[in-house]
């Protein structure tokens, strides 16, 4: 919620200091930067030294970039702001995501979903929140979301003690388990696999950089809306994620993640051609449609990345997180170029063709299958505690 308020008061922020798309976008690059560079060291970190209280410390940083934001003087502040952000967004997401799976009973794909879904439910009231409080109060508003991190803090403190009990307090038999994860293909195949799948993120969160960052100044230039509707409009698309996100990991644990990775991200190739080309009933529909069927990806794409790395859960999270949130902020970044020089309609047009990148899932490997052969049911019980959890 708190960071996605930084995407919401773009409108306000370019009036206040005047700024180009191209700065906007790099506003968006700047905190996705530094909420993806270090999230794969965290990761990799994390799974020989797991840190229980980090995701307190992440939360930490997020407070302080908040604050930054509601009283930042200048563009160079908030970028700063952003970085702050950014960076307690990459020190909380590899380990939660591990405490994700731990808490899972062997649902990884269900329980992955949950703890997306609740940060694209925040991300979607961020508009919301900015359309109703911070538009008509002005940029110092956002100190009052402070009281939401120090809440949060709170909060993962007792997850966090949790952890340590559940998990860090047995060391000892994790390890036993994990010396015994193999992956499910060679290791070439894997090699394979993470780069078809890094494809895909690129596809998506390219795409979604386009809607995020710009969809609010396209529905303004285009249909002549109010900021306060185009936040409007910009919530349904992202609750639209958050819906698509809560139905992606259940179902990947049903029918196969592979299944749920191909659909999703090339299933809305006809939605984003049309989309550049209809008028704003239709194109409220049409992003509907491309927020739920695009976000049911990301967390098919996490589980199956673990699955091909048992053992390392953090690096695999914090990768795939990291890959995710940089593509975005470059996509944003490049984006506000192109909208610069060629309008900002130009970029859907150009967006459009991303998801047919998604042909190249068909490229994966059915580990899923193999899981079965092998006689392990898929998301038993065994699986619940075992080996993807600690190297």
């Amino acid at each position: 919620m708190m960071q996605s308020l930084i995407v919401a008061i773009y409108p306000l922020l370019k009036g206040e200091f005047h700024l180009s798309f191209a700065q906007i976008g790099v506003i968006t690059l700047t905190y996705q930067i530094c909420a993806s560079v270090l999230q794969p060291l965290i990761g990799m970190y994390t799974d020989k030294h797991p840190q229980p209280y980090s995701l307190s410390v992440g939360m930490g940083f997020t407070l302080i970039g908040m604050v930054t934001l509601a009283f930042a003087p200048s563009y160079m502040s908030v970028l700063a702001a952003a970085a702050l952000v950014g960076a307690g967004s990459s020190i909380f997401h590899p380990e939660s995501s591990r405490i994700a799976r731990l808490a899972s009973g062997g649902r990884h794909g269900l329980a992955q979903s949950i703890f997306q879904v609740g940060g694209n439910a925040g991300s979607a009231m961020g508009p919301l929140l900015a359309a109703w409080i911070i538009i008509p109060h002005g940029q110092s508003s956002l100190a009052w979301f402070t009281l939401a991190a120090m809440l949060a803090i709170a909060v993962l403190a007792r997850v966090g003690a949790w952890y340590k009990r559940q998990h860090l307090d047995r060391s000892g038999s994790s390890k036993s388990r994990g010396a015994s994860a193999t992956p499910p293909v060679s290791a070439r195949r894997v090699a394979w696999s993470i780069a078809i799948l890094v494809m895909l993120i690129f596809s998506k969160y390219f795409y979604i950089a386009s809607i995020t960052s710009y969809y609010s100044f396209y529905l303004i230039e285009k249909f002549h809306v109010s900021v306060q509707a185009a936040q409007i409009y910009l919530f349904v698309f992202l609750f639209a994620m958050a819906l698509g996100t809560l139905f992606g990991g259940p179902i990947g644990d049903r029918i196969g993640r592979k299944r749920v990775i191909w659909a999703s991200i090339l299933g809305v190739a006809p939605f984003t051609l049309l989309l550049p080309f209809v008028d704003l009933p239709w194109t409220c529909a049409l992003t509907f449609l491309i927020g739920l069927i695009l976000s049911s990806a990301f967390s098919a794409i996490v589980v199956f990345a673990q699955e091909l790395m048992p053992g390392k859960v953090g690096a695999v999270s914090g990768l795939f997180f990291g890959f995710a949130f940089g593509i975005g902020g470059i996509g944003a970044a490049v984006l506000g170029g192109v909208a610069d020089h060629y309008g900002i309609e130009f970029v859907y047009k150009l967006c459009a063709y991303l998801p047919l990148l998604g042909m190249v899932a068909a490229f994966l490997p059915d580990i899923e299958h193999r899981a079965d052969t092998a006689g392990a049911p898929r998301g038993g019980p065994a699986l619940a505690a075992g080996a993807d959890l600690r190297p």
